[in-house]
């Protein structure tokens, strides 16, 4: 067996795992599982880690199961929340689950035919036990004692909010999981990040009591910018690997924009590149860092897994009009991408025109007329791209890129987009 143990080592991907493990792993092909929470229906870049651990187990020829928990979604992990989860119907759950499974699909191969992937939904076995039966058969398994000392509820009975019974009891239902899953697959394996090494030990020492088993467990840290900041949040809210809710160029750019002081551990995280490549880009970061060699690595590598080869060329063809002098001549479609984010105004041109002045107002980026003539003079104005020289120009439609957009700018930043109602956009 190829040795995945060192491989995550080497990718900073290990915090804590049982005893032997690694033996283990090296002995033979394991079956190993990790669970996916369905609140939303997509998983966002803070799931990546978790995603990648899996399908490397798969890659280094261990049998992988994903557990989309249709059954513990109706719960809620308490594991690093502050405060408990707004319960969802199993209607939405559903749906949430039917999203996550296309995406992992993406990542794991469920057509290898030496070890192929499998995806199993918790609903399975949760939705059909009696609470007697499990409260006989499982429950007398775990002292409140040993429940208390769990980090996830020891910290939410520390806050203000406490913990419920129905999130209290998400350890023993995860726990269960584990020990139907060693039942059914002969499962010895369970990871995951390490806000959940509570949640694997509690199902390690189910199995331990009910089949005199040893199994084990491995957990990555949490992953957090080199400022702080918890990974995958930004200003504008969660990365969504759902190009609905995040766009393929948007998706690209939130990689692209990593700092120097992350990529690496990233690219070593949250790609499949071979140490030699990683090792490459490392040298290449510290003696042209201006070039971004490591970040555009990045996010080719990990735009071309979530969304395929053909949005990376877009987002990178896009990309470019940010740096265009003159946006006449850009790709309409392209244009809208790079200012989907920009406030936006529909509205209609007269056929002369209208001036620059009375359309920066109209707009809003300016606050009158008169302060939309200051800054005309003062060279704070342009449209698509062009500085503005002349306080009498007129704007038409034969300005608009393709003939449907107008781009305005005031300063270095602040962007609108007009949209012609005359033509089809």
């Amino acid at each position: 067996m190829m040795d995945i143990y060192s491989e995550l080592e080497w990718r900073g991907m290990l915090s804590e795992s049982t005893e032997g493990v690694r033996e283990a792993l090296l002995a033979a092909p394991l079956t190993g599982y990790i669970g996916f929470d369905p609140t939303a229906p997509s998983l966002h870049v803070g799931s990546l880690l978790t995603v990648m651990g899996l399908a490397r187990l798969q890659r280094f020829g261990h049998n992988p199961i994903a557990i989309v928990g249709g059954g513990t979604g109706m719960i809620g992990d308490p594991s690093g929340k502050s405060q408990e989860r707004v319960l969802l119907s199993s209607a939405d759950v559903e749906a949430n689950v039917a999203g996550i499974r296309q995406q992992l699909e993406k990542f794991l191969d469920f057509d290898s035919p030496s070890n192929p992937a499998r995806i199993v939904n918790n609903a399975d076995w949760l939705g059909t036990i009696d609470v007697l039966s499990f409260l006989r058969d499982v429950g007398k398994h775990f002292t409140v004692n040993y429940m208390l000392q769990k980090e996830s509820v020891a910290r939410r009975l520390e806050s203000e909010e406490g913990i419920s019974y129905t999130e209290f009891s998400y350890l023993v239902l995860q726990a269960f999981d584990y020990l139907q899953l060693f039942d059914r697959y002969h499962c010895t394996l369970q990871l995951g990040g390490s806000d959940q090494w509570g949640n694997i030990t509690a199902g390690i020492e189910l199995i331990r009591k009910l089949r005199a088993q040893k199994t084990h467990g491995v957990v990555w840290p949490l992953m957090t910018t080199a400022s702080g900041v918890k990974f995958g949040k930004t200003e504008a809210g969660a990365v969504w690997l759902d190009p609905v809710r995040t766009t393929p160029f948007h998706f690209y750019q939130f990689w692209l924009n990593t700092d120097d002081r992350d990529v690496v551990r990233y690219l070593k995280c949250f790609t499949f590149l071979e140490r030699d490549r990683i090792e490459a880009l490392v040298r290449a970061t510290q003696e042209k860092p201006e070039a971004r060699e490591a970040q555009r690595a990045l996010a080719r590598e990990v735009t071309t897994v979530v969304h395929g080869a053909e949005h990376v060329a877009r987002a990178e063809r896009a990309a470019s009009v940010l740096f265009t002098d003159n946006l006449t001549a850009a790709d309409v479609d392209d244009v809208l991408m790079v200012l989907a984010d920009a406030p936006s105004t529909e509205m209609a041109l007269p056929d002369r025109g209208i001036s620059l002045v009375e359309l920066l107002a109209t707009v809003k980026l300016a606050a009158s007329k008169s302060e939309a003539l200051r800054l005309i003079k003062s060279g704070g104005v342009y449209v698509n791209n062009v500085r503005a020289a002349d306080e009498k120009a007129v704007v038409s439609s034969a300005d608009a890129i393709g003939g449907q957009v107008i781009v305005l700018r005031k300063g270095r930043r602040e962007q609108h987009v007009v949209r012609l109602l005359n033509v089809q956009c």
